[in-house]
């Protein structure tokens, strides 16, 4: 074991590990990003695939729920492609709007800092130079989507259908005393990540219908649209959640006059979110597994540096499976105690300090 050895021996090992293992994550991510992402729809489509197992074969059972899913996607992809027609049919009058906001931000710059317009220009002529490189990574990012749609279904049926042989593996791989908590950590998996997709899916429907609806009551163009992508942003922990705000107070910034509208935007997502984090997560995500705030705020940024976008959506539901793991090894329990939002009340040195006060009185 690890412990036995002293601790400057432990800590090389362990910084050691954590290179080799962030090293392999960031060069084999092409792999691992949409293996990683087949793996929860794979785990996801489960249930339902047991089910039309009993009345038809494996294959047959297993692309009829592919099926489902990508019609269910396909369905909402057209549903956003439609909102965005709409966003373009404004587009003009956006444009317009956006080049006075932006004459009127020069205008009172060489006012108030007198900073000239031509000095305004060549700023940002400098930022769109230096921006060319990241539109090409972006554009080399979206042909690595397109690779990933066409292969994450092939992951995800190869997955379904190998299932008995993966689980075989994980099984025989341990020695027969560590079966049991092998299967406790694989049922625990299972079901955690199942109810935390299911449930975070049916909060994402709620987010977007209530932030569609608050901005239509405000009378926010492309309400819609924005109020879907807000509740996919939100996704996001933390993160994600001031995104999604940024948007509509801009939308409005560039439609609207005044300061009115930005405000109750901000108001009203503000509502939203306190209902969010108080009531629907606790309630309909209901994740057997629960990560505090700083962890899950530290592990999205660390997501985001390896795996950009992807890594970010993957971290949350990569740490509670560790953490399920941590839990369950008792050398790794102080692991997972960490990763975990269980914040107890007097830390173990006051604990020793109070024990050593009541051992005099004890012993008299």
């Amino acid at each position: 074991m690890l412990k036995e050895f002293p601790f400057y021996i432990k800590v090389p090992i362990i910084l050691l590990g954590l290179v080799i293992s962030v090293y392999i994550l960031l060069v084999l991510r092409d792999i691992l990003v949409p293996l990683a992402f087949a793996a929860l729809i794979a785990i996801l489509l489960n249930p339902l695939s047991n089910r039309l197992e009993r009345k038809l074969p494996k294959i047959l059972a297993i692309v009829l729920s592919m099926t489902i899913a990508i019609v269910m996607i396909v369905a909402l992809m057209y549903f956003l492609s439609s909102q965005v027609a709409h966003f373009f049919d404004d587009l003009d009058a956006i444009k317009l709007r956006l080049s006075n906001l932006l004459h009127d931000v020069q205008v009172w710059l060489q006012t108030s800092f007198g900073f000239s317009a031509t000095k305004q220009a060549k700023l940002i002529d400098d930022a769109a130079n230096s921006s060319k490189g990241m539109i090409g990574q972006t554009l080399s990012g979206l042909l690595g989507i397109l690779s990933v749609v066409f292969l994450i279904p092939v992951y995800v049926f190869l997955l379904m259908l190998y299932k008995t042989l993966i689980l075989n593996f994980l099984y025989e791989v341990f020695s027969e005393e560590n079966q049991t908590k092998v299967a406790e950590i694989l049922t625990e998996t299972k079901g955690a990540i199942q109810s935390y997709i299911v449930g975070l899916l049916i909060e994402t429907a709620i987010v977007a219908v209530l932030n569609s609806a608050a901005l239509l009551l405000l009378g926010i163009q492309n309400a819609i649209l924005i109020g879907v992508i807000g509740a996919i942003l939100n996704l996001l922990p933390y993160i994600g959640g001031i995104i999604a705000i940024a948007l509509p107070v801009l939308m409005a910034t560039v439609t609207k006059d005044g300061y009115t509208s930005q405000l109750s935007i901000i108001a009203a997502y503000a509502i939203i979110q306190f209902l969010d984090n108080n009531i629907f997560v606790p309630r309909i995500v209901s994740s057997k597994v629960q990560i505090n705030a700083l962890i899950s705020i530290v592990v999205v940024l660390l997501g985001a540096a390896l795996w950009g976008v992807p890594g970010m959506f993957l971290s949350i539901p990569f740490i509670a499976v560790l953490k399920i793991i941590f839990d369950r090894i008792d050398g790794l329990k102080p692991w997972g105690k960490l990763l975990g939002d269980n914040v107890p009340t007097e830390h173990m040195g006051q604990l020793k300090r109070f024990n050593n006060r009541k051992s005099p009185k004890l012993a008299t």
